[in-house]
């Protein structure tokens, strides 16, 4: 006679993969790429101190940017959950937030937060900077005011994009950079913006894949704000100025080293970004499509596809950019 106990799912087992999740490790590589970046622009010639100047440093300041990424990770998917639970694309992320609970995780945020705010102390006492805690301050503060009401920044059109580029580029970068060196050059702040830009520019299909559902639910992006169409053509324009203003910049920076010849390897850079815009242009098609057919679900559908493979296609802008950073610390040392 067949047991009338059911099978519980095993999510006590599955429970490190719930945490991962949530975590949205797919933007992990954006946190490695500020270290280097942020490492390439700073670092300088002698080093006294290998160990206290370069090696400590290094690993305090990656510390705490990752541990603040991973509170704003966190404070996104806790305040998204009773949005998320209405789009089907999100499944795997609702049932990883319902498993660790909303309280566990509150309570693993004020670690996360007061383990950084340690280490940035440590940092800004051995390095004599209060720049970083001014610095820390303000993206722990825009982190959760992008996510979380009142302010919920990122429902509110323009201020969205422009919070994002401050916390995912302008301060990571910076505060990673200002680590090693207190003299910040034109061709950094020029490299920075292009930077900045690049950012918001890879995010906007994240925007585009979640556009009917935030209509729906009344979010209004930038990108519900403007439309699909006119959304995926700011997308295809910041990219294109991003990669325009960094590329200005590494040639600037390049002319002052030995090896200035190295600009010629920003052709790989340059791939990388016509390979994404070639993406972008296939969704504004597809948005000009969806237009003419007055709301054919197949290309909604098609549309949300696309646009769901952003994270490759921000590792592979993300990845190019740290290549030519890779170029110039290599051009400085030698």
């Amino acid at each position: 006679m067949p047991s009338s106990n059911k099978q519980k799912p095993e999510h006590k087992a599955k429970s490190p993969n719930f945490w991962l999740k949530i975590s949205r490790p797919e933007f992990l590589p954006a946190n490695s790429a500020s270290l280097i970046i942020g490492l390439a622009w700073g670092f300088t010639l002698p080093i006294s101190d290998l160990f206290g100047g370069l090696a400590i440093p290094l690993v305090l300041a990656f510390a705490v940017i990752s541990l603040v990424g991973a509170f704003a990770a966190h404070i996104n998917t806790l305040s998204d959950f009773e949005i998320d639970q209405k789009d089907d694309s999100k499944k795997e992320l609702v049932l990883a937030m319902a498993n660790v609970g909303k309280s566990k995780l509150k309570k693993f945020m004020v670690f996360e937060l007061t383990l950084s705010l340690v280490l940035l102390l440590a940092l800004s006492f051995i390095e004599g900077k209060l720049a970083f805690i001014f610095m820390w301050t303000a993206a722990v503060f825009l982190a959760y005011a992008y996510s979380a009401t009142p302010l919920r920044l990122k429902s509110r059109s323009l201020a969205a994009p422009i919070t994002l580029m401050i916390v995912l580029s302008i301060l990571p970068v910076t505060f990673v950079t200002y680590a090693f060196t207190s003299m910040l050059e034109w061709a950094f702040w020029l490299f920075l913006a292009g930077q900045a830009i690049t950012v918001y520019g890879v995010i906007v299909p994240a925007e585009i894949r979640d556009y009917f559902s935030d209509k729906s639910t009344g979010t209004v992006t930038l990108t519900v704000r403007l439309g699909l169409v006119r959304a995926s053509m700011l997308g295809l324009v910041l990219l294109g100025v991003g990669g325009i203003l960094c590329t200005t910049g590494f040639v600037l920076k390049l002319s002052t080293t030995s090896l200035p010849i190295l600009s010629v390897l920003l052709v790989v850079m340059a791939a990388a970004y016509f390979y994404v815009l070639s993406k972008y242009w296939k969704l504004l098609k597809l948005s000009r499509q969806l237009n003419n057919s007055r709301g054919q679900a197949s290309i909604e559908q098609e549309i949300v596809d696309l646009s769901a493979k952003n994270p490759k296609w921000i590792t592979i802008v993300t990845q190019a950019i740290v290549f030519m950073c890779l170029i110039l610390l290599i051009a400085k040392i030698i």
